[in-house]
């Protein structure tokens, strides 16, 4: 029974007005059991969040997508492409040139380092490293070529930091002013950051924040 034709549908209704339920917020308002509810699931298409260990749920034609598929709602993520794995495999198919875990976790809004060693042999993808970052390709032979020809011509500098890796790179900054740009480097590193010195001395001097390098040794 697709959700349009629904109207009437108790449980439709439900999910219409708070947009996203849990199964048991459905069992509670549908006084029926959990089987039964799970049914009516798949009768009403309905999406699971792809964080929040897919609890909650939403109907096909409530999630306003954006460019890249997804969908956030009170700290709630859904995409139109299904779970977390399903998902990742086809924003990095769809990337330009692969994405490094920290613009995963730009997209996602999660933080890499919680989901990312579970798609380290994922057939659909290859992981490999460029310019000292691990970086996620797809692994279907098309476009695998070409996602390695544009990232080949991407420069270390001509990147720009994500919005997490700016963050990241400002706080230690703060709390080890005195720290040199290959130290911090070293500092993020430790936090599965591979961000190259020369980008944390773009982003500081953007900001106005000077940044000594670390004499070189004798």
């Amino acid at each position: 029974m697709p959700a349009d034709r629904s109207t009437h549908d108790p449980g439709v209704r439900f999910l219409r007005v708070r947009k996203i339920v849990v199964l048991a917020d459905l069992i509670v308002h549908l006084r029926c059991s959990r089987r039964t509810v799970q049914r009516r699931l798949v009768q009403w298409r309905a999406i699971h969040s792809y964080n929040q260990n897919g609890r909650y749920y939403t109907l096909p034609d409530i999630p306003q997508f954006d460019a890249h598929g997804l969908w956030r709602h009170r700290g709630v993520f859904f995409s139109r492409y299904g779970n977390l794995s399903q998902t990742f495999v086809q924003l990095v198919y769809q990337s330009e040139s692969g994405l490094t875990a920290a613009e995963v976790g730009d997209l996602l809004g999660l933080k890499p380092g919680s989901f990312l060693w579970a798609f380290r042999n994922h057939p659909a993808l290859k992981r490999e490293r460029h310019h000292g970052r691990y970086v996620y390709l797809s692994s279907e032979p098309a476009r695998y070529a070409e996602q390695r020809r544009h990232r080949a011509r991407l420069s270390p500098r001509d990147r720009r930091p994500t919005e997490a890796e700016a963050i990241a790179i400002l706080v230690e900054k703060i709390k080890h002013p005195a720290s040199s740009a290959e130290q911090l480097s070293r500092r993020l590193r430790r936090k599965t950051l591979d961000i190259p010195p020369e980008r944390i001395r773009q982003l500081l001097a953007q900001h106005g924040l000077g940044v000594k390098k670390t004499p070189p040794s004798i």
